[in-house]
């Protein structure tokens, strides 16, 4: 890490230029930001750290953090963090610093697993690089062993079971399967 970006991670007072359309919502947003210790700046290109309620964020800013804007998906390599709308005092301070120390911050996913996604028509539901995945489950491999096996990062290894989680409505790797397995044979089936 360079010597700036060290500055910036041990610093007692984090610049954050916030940037709200709604000037009570604002306001809320730069009490918290004082409250948790930080220093709000008027300047977009003076701030270590943008935050950004809902719409899309300056185009000037760099490190923003979104409020209400979905983040994945986005790309805008700008967003470096994504929180709900609803985010509290204590998750803004926490991806604040986070997003200062280098790491991108996304919305906690839901305790109770991933909810299926609707196949469109016309669409395969799963990847050709998720169904690679799926087969090395199903051999119940490990995420290491899948990473070696098919030559990628152990990071996109997890990329991809989250993905299978959320696709087939699954909650281990064992009901991945299984789901995935009652899905084949049901298309089996009605063909």
């Amino acid at each position: 890490m360079n010597e700036v970006a060290n500055d910036i991670v041990f610093a007692e007072r984090l610049r954050v230029a916030v940037h709200a359309d709604d000037p009570h919502r604002r306001n809320l947003l730069c009490k918290a930001v004082t409250e948790a210790g930080h220093m709000i700046v008027d300047a977009h290109d003076a701030a270590d750290i943008v935050l950004a309620d809902g719409g899309r964020p300056p185009e000037d800013a760099r490190n923003v953090i979104g409020l209400g804007i979905q983040g994945l998906g986005i790309a805008d390599d700008r967003l470096r963090g994504a929180l709900p709308r609803e985010a509290d005092a204590r998750q803004i301070d926490a991806a604040i610093r986070a997003v200062a120390a280098g790491l991108i911050v996304r919305a906690p996913v839901a305790r109770d697993g991933f909810a299926a996604m609707g196949e469109s028509e016309g669409h395969p539901l799963l990847t050709p690089r998720e169904l690679e995945v799926l087969a090395a489950l199903a051999e119940g491999m490990t995420n290491k062993g899948i990473a070696r096996r098919l030559d990628i990062s152990l990071h996109t290894v997890k990329f991809h079971v989250e993905s299978l989680f959320r696709k087939l409505g699954a909650r281990t790797r064992t009901e991945a399967v299984a789901k995935a397995a009652e899905r084949r044979r049901s298309e089996i089936i009605m063909l």
